[in-house]
């Protein structure tokens, strides 16, 4: 095994889609790559099913529980029993007819990772070819001009408060200095929590426990002329908190249709969502077109792959073709497309700036690192085997990884307790090689209340990853992914692993674990970062749409669409790669020559 290569791996599920929802008289199966929620699916009933049909039907396909998903009565979410799959339920119920589609709940993620300074730092608002002395992206420095053309645009607008911009992302941190005063009124947490990773207690709070919301916040609405931090497109705003993605960066169908159908409900005007997956998502794109109904415009983010959106890899929710979306493409300080940046003729319609932004945080990190050379209690229930400390990496066989097999019949835990008190978020990272045989476990558990988190009768602790039949000895799995421990945020916490086999005579090579970490974020008022991705170009184009609303009230989301795309700035960059070839302007916007609907003339 290559452990240099296993190193750069790390433990997260990362969100990725793939599959169009199941008609009746086709069976589905799940396409390569795609990730969904392993005991739910999604399914949109005809007109006129009622509930108690509804629950009749659900008990027949091996469904436990359903629940409507969010205002919208007639797409249900379905708990299913033990020993379902996803597989055979999403089957089963396109079958009926009495049911429009069924699909898998997919797994979306946020798309990019954050770090902030003040105005002088802003490039996107005035590139002078300054230095961003936080970036990590090169160049640090760009080209005098190659920015939004705010300045200009904000001799005529800087209050886009009228205009509700609902940031259907990880939450906001709306106690942050520099967003306090322009958050949306309309709710006493000034939106909604639709992730399923909330402590107990915390109900419906919005509260960013990740990071990457709040950035995107600040892009659109850091308060301008307080002398505080930096300053966002609008000076002025109304931002509403729509917390879809867990602390770990991931969420699912259900929590984003959620979130998208109570942004659209409660008056937002601008959807901002810099996330993505790829893969055609029903329920998705339903909720956009549902927004579109309403009259909102839809701003989502390219993707960070480097790819062709149009040929090489569809992003969703870039690649849905509502007429109310605007997908946005990352430039860097001298308006290249940016290295990370996807592309596409026909899907991606502008650029904007997305490196190197500066912006608000949710608050402050802290990084735990283990290289399991101490405090780790091992156990195994059979003579030979067991967890063991290799050089940095933990493996079971304990002799070496890939140089012994695991023993039948056993039972090999290793656990350690972290103080994760005083935090208000914790997220485990690491790297995985698997090989274990069908019927075998290799299982990540934590318990809040200390001692063996493992698996066994009477346990209190949680799995938090199962894994089994992983290549039976053909070859290795490597797995990388994000473990959420944000109910676990106690003295006592323990956190380990377990491999779990069945008496049968035929073994593998085990598990070897490395590049350890559990990230902590507690939330600050003061905090800023810097960071890169299409998650932050997507936010200043959201910005730019309430600037222009704002000053136009009487637009319609076609026209505001129209101004953005029309209204921009023609570079090289974007030529054949976007559907305008054009970087948004805001002073272009604003000027864009449209005659505005719904107004007439009476001639006296």
């Amino acid at each position: 095994m290559n452990k240099s290569k296993l190193a750069s791996l790390l433990f997260g599920i990362g969100a990725l889609l793939s599959q169009t929802p199941t008609l009746a008289g086709t069976a589905w199966t799940p396409a390569t790559g795609s990730q969904y929620v392993q005991d739910q699916i999604l399914v949109k009933f005809k007109p006129g099913v009622a509930a108690a049909s509804r629950s009749q039907i659900a008990q027949t396909y091996g469904v436990s529980t359903i629940q409507a998903v969010g205002n919208q009565s007639d797409v249900v979410l379905a708990n299913l029993v033990p020993g379902r799959t996803v597989e055979q339920a999403v089957t089963a119920y396109a079958s009926d007819p009495n049911v429009a589609y069924a699909q898998p709940n997919y797994i979306y993620h946020a798309l990019a990772i954050p770090n902030d300074p003040q105005y002088g730092q802003t490039w996107a608002a005035k590139n002078t070819g300054q230095n961003i002395v936080t970036g990590s992206y090169l160049p640090t420095a760009g080209t005098a001009g190659d920015d939004l053309n705010l300045e200009p645009a904000w001799n005529v607008q800087t209050d886009c408060s009228t205009v509700v911009v609902a940031v259907v992302d990880t939450g906001i941190n709306y106690n942050s200095e520099d967003l306090v005063a322009n958050m949306w009124g309309g709710d006493t947490m000034h939106g909604q929590n639709f992730a399923a990773d909330v402590p107990t207690g915390i109900g419906s709070d919005p509260m960013d426990l990740a990071g990457h919301g709040t950035h995107v916040a600040g892009i659109i609405g850091a308060a301008g002329g307080n002398s505080i931090g930096g300053v966002g497109v609008c000076w002025n705003a109304s931002l509403m908190a729509v917390r879809v993605l867990e602390a770990t960066g991931s969420g699912t169908t259900a929590s984003i249709i959620a979130g998208v159908n109570y942004a659209v409900t409660n008056g937002a005007k601008v959807i901002n969502m810099s996330l993505g997956g790829s893969g055609f998502d029903q329920a998705f794109s339903d909720a956009i077109t549902n927004a579109q109904t309403s009259n909102v415009l839809v701003v989502v983010a390219a993707g960070n792959e480097t790819n062709d959106n149009d040929v090489t890899s569809a992003s969703y929710p870039c690649n849905y073709t509502q007429p109310n979306l605007i997908c946005v493409a990352a430039l860097d300080q001298n308006y290249a497309l940016a290295s990370f940046s996807n592309w596409g003729a026909t899907s991606v319609d502008v650029g904007a700036p997305g490196t190197n932004i500066y912006s608000t945080w949710a608050g402050t990190s802290s990084v735990i690192t283990d290289t399991f050379v101490s405090g780790w209690t091992y156990s195994s229930t059979t003579a030979g085997g067991g967890w063991a400390a290799n050089g940095g990496w933990l493996e079971v066989p304990g002799t070496g990884w890939g140089a012994a097999l695991y023993n039948a019949n056993t039972d090999d835990r290793v656990y350690k307790n972290f103080n994760l008190s005083g935090v208000n978020a914790a997220v485990l990272e690491g790297a995985a090689a698997i090989n274990v045989k069908s019927g075998d476990y290799f299982l990540i558990n934590y318990k809040s209340a200390g001692g063996d988190p493992s698996y066994f009768v009477g346990s209190t602790g949680t799995i938090a990853r199962a894994y089994t039949n992983q290549h039976d000895g053909i070859s290795t799995a490597y797995y990388s992914g994000k473990i959420n421990l944000t109910n676990c945020l106690t003295t006592t916490c323990t956190v380990g692993s377990q491999l779990l086999s069945d008496p049968l005579s035929l073994r593998d090579n085990g598990i070897t674990m490395t590049n350890f970490k559990i990230t902590t974020l507690t939330n600050t008022t003061n905090s800023y970062n810097t960071i890169n991705g299409t998650s932050m170009a997507t936010p200043e184009v959201a910005g730019v749409a309430a600037l222009v609303w704002a000053h136009n009230p009487l637009y319609t989301y076609a026209d505001v669409a129209n101004a953005i795309k029309n209204g921009g700035r023609s570079i090289s960059a974007l030529n054949g790669k976007t559907t305008t070839g054009k970087a948004v302007d805001a002073m272009g916007t604003i000027s864009y020559i449209n005659r505005p609907t719904g107004i007439s003339v009476t001639v006296q």
